[in-house]
């Protein structure tokens, strides 16, 4: 099993300046059709698991371990899909900030910092951050990653 500590560092560095962290992710893009999905986590920062990782590196199994690890100790958590319709008439990136804009939205606490898995921003007004390959870097977005 490699080693996650990475990931939880950066959420711990980032956590110094902004307390309440929500990681946002997406999954679904791949697809020719059907919906897009995303997802938004504010996890306690004493959250840790051995197996938490970019979901695209953890197995159906743990993945599913994950996520009701993920669900049941969640400060907040949301996720939103966007449908084919949708992603149709505004194109698959719009539809994917749109439904990563919802997921921060509803969350039912409001996080200090939002950091979000890409290059790209969604129209937020809270204070966000983009992380390049974020569900690698972040135990925030690896954990939207799960869920998304």
């Amino acid at each position: 099993m490699k080693d996650n500590t990475a990931l939880f560092a950066y959420d711990e560095k980032a956590r110094a300046a902004s307390p309440i962290l929500c990681g946002v992710d997406e999954a679904g893009r791949g697809p020719l059709a059907g919906p897009v999905c995303c997802a938004a986590v504010i996890l306690p920062a004493d959250f840790y698991h051995p197996l938490l990782n970019d979901s695209k590196k953890v197995s159906e199994k743990n993945r599913d371990i994950l996520y009701e690890k993920i669900i049941s100790e969640a400060v907040a958590y949301e996720v939103q899909l966007v449908p084919p319709q949708v992603i149709d008439e505004i194109n698959i990136l719009a539809a994917t900030m749109l439904g990563m804009k919802q997921a921060v939205e509803k969350l039912s606490v409001t996080p200090d910092l939002v950091l979000v898995d890409g290059n790209r921003l969604p129209d937020l007004a809270l204070p966000a951050r983009s992380v390049v390959k974020g569900d690698a870097v972040s135990s925030s977005i690896a954990a939207a990653s799960i869920l998304a």
